[in-house]
């Protein structure tokens, strides 16, 4: 080790944290396994903003709540380094381009979606999706499941998903439920790093360290809570309330609005656990999108930086413009409208769970029995995703026309993606850009 790196770095203003997370903004693609893997070489690795004890800490209450975890991991670093504003513009610049980006490719995708080009593109990228998926489980899955008892977990979880149709909600509860009898019986096994504390690396000190004591902002107050609280709720309410007044409680975006309310605070795991749910509801429920336009904004969603979840911005984009919530006219300015609020609602609840539970998380960074099942539900979050990608391989796969079959050309763009993300570690972007070709050249070749 340097000795530059056995100096604590110097103190970070706000105008340097804009600058990064601005810069995070753009460059964070890969999903959510990929972001979280990038925000932990730049802030634990390089800049040592945070040490990793204090990292998988806050990363482990990120995975229990409902929502995108890696925009509330980004939250909640901002929060801790420079306050509530600080929290804001870290989650704000995390998904701000992202959703820039989605209205252009939605536009792009309503306008030429049936072009020979655009869709050969698309039929190469979705076979990659599926291994994004699924080096997303791994690479989790290589930092939570340290031990047999927590890959006992992530295995019953996907058993209990995928075969036995079990809420994840419910996945959760009892998750924590054995990480609560876990830290007590076996406390080596389900504490950070799952008894392997040898393998948390050290890079140096770091600004926030293990044993910096917790800000004052970071210290719980009832009175902070109550206030955030009730300002998030409020915020969220009073923006419903407009959107029943201006168009009512029936229509296309006052629905989205509730919907993604829901989405964001009823389903748990991250943006891959929460994909199932928007499926259900936005192609069966409320028909805002077909089957093949999920399929085909996920892989659209993969090519864009930002949380996976901002697949959200592509329902809500393709549903108003579809619905023609403004008229036939105005087709562009519905799905900017139906993009905004379904982000706005999706992402708002993410923001006041940070914002009221960071204090109580710094509150038990040292105590076994509370982060026990954390380590758990992480675990059982790998299992989760492994589903989701045996969830996508079945719509990927299976042709339909004229009678339903294999589709071995996507199953092999498949395999040959997972050896290049396994086994040559090759980037995502350049992953999906290979596999687009490959697309292209399959689509006029038939």
């Amino acid at each position: 080790m340097s000795d530059s790196s056995l100096q604590r770095p110097a103190p970070v203003s706000l105008a340097e944290a804009f600058r990064y997370w601005l810069k995070l903004g753009f460059v964070s693609f890969g999903g959510p396994a990929g972001q979280i893997a990038l925000m932990h070489t730049e802030l634990v690795e390089r800049r040592r903003w945070i040490s990793e004890k204090r990292f998988l800490h806050a990363l482990n209450y990120c995975m229990l709540l409902p929502g995108p975890e890696a925009t509330q991991l980004a939250v909640y670093i901002g929060w801790l380094m420079h306050r509530t504003l600080g929290g804001i513009i870290a989650g704000t610049l995390f998904v701000l381009p992202s959703l820039a980006i989605l209205i252009a490719l939605s536009w792009v995708y309503l306008k030429f979606g049936q072009v020979g080009i655009v869709a050969g593109i698309l039929y190469g990228i979705k076979p990659a999706v599926v291994a994004i998926v699924l080096a997303a489980a791994w690479r989790i899955g290589s930092r939570s499941l340290r031990n047999a008892w927590l890959i006992a977990i992530a295995i019953a979880a996907f058993t209990a998903i995928a075969v036995g149709g079990v809420p994840f909600p419910a996945i959760v509860l009892a998750a924590a439920f054995l990480g609560f009898i876990g830290g007590r019986v076996l406390p080596e096994k389900f504490k950070i790093g799952g008894g392997h504390a040898s393998r948390t690396a050290n890079y140096g000190p770091a600004i926030i360290d293990d044993d910096t004591p917790t800000p004052q902002h970071a210290r719980f107050s009832l009175g902070k809570l109550i206030a955030a609280v009730v300002i998030g709720l409020g915020l969220g309410l009073a923006v419903w309330e407009l959107l029943a007044l201006a168009f009512g409680k029936t229509t296309p975006l006052t629905q989205m609005g509730w919907f993604f309310t829901k989405a964001a605070l009823l389903t748990f795991g991250g943006a891959y656990a929460v994909l199932p749910y928007v499926y259900q509801g936005s192609v069966e429920t409320y028909h805002w999108v077909s089957a093949p336009q999920m399929i085909d904004g996920l892989a659209l969603g993969e090519t864009t930086p930002g949380p996976l979840i901002m697949i959200v911005a592509f329902v809500g984009f393709v549903g108003a413009w579809t619905k023609e919530i403004f008229g036939a006219d105005s087709l562009f300015i519905a799905g900017v409208a139906g993009a905004s609020v379904a982000t706005f609602f999706t992402f708002l609840p993410s923001f006041i769970f940070i914002l009221t539970g960071g204090p109580l998380v710094e509150s038990t960074r040292d105590n076994i029995k509370l982060t026990a099942p954390l380590t758990a539900i992480s675990a059982a979050v790998v299992g989760v995703i492994v589903s989701l990608a045996v969830f996508f391989g079945e719509h990927v796969f299976k042709l339909t026309k004229p009678v339903q079959q294999w589709d071995w050309i996507a199953i092999v763009i498949t395999l040959a993606a997972c050896i290049a993300l396994f086994r040559f570690k090759l980037g995502t972007i350049k992953l999906i850009a290979i596999c687009a070709i490959a697309g292209l050249v399959v689509s006029y070749l038939r």
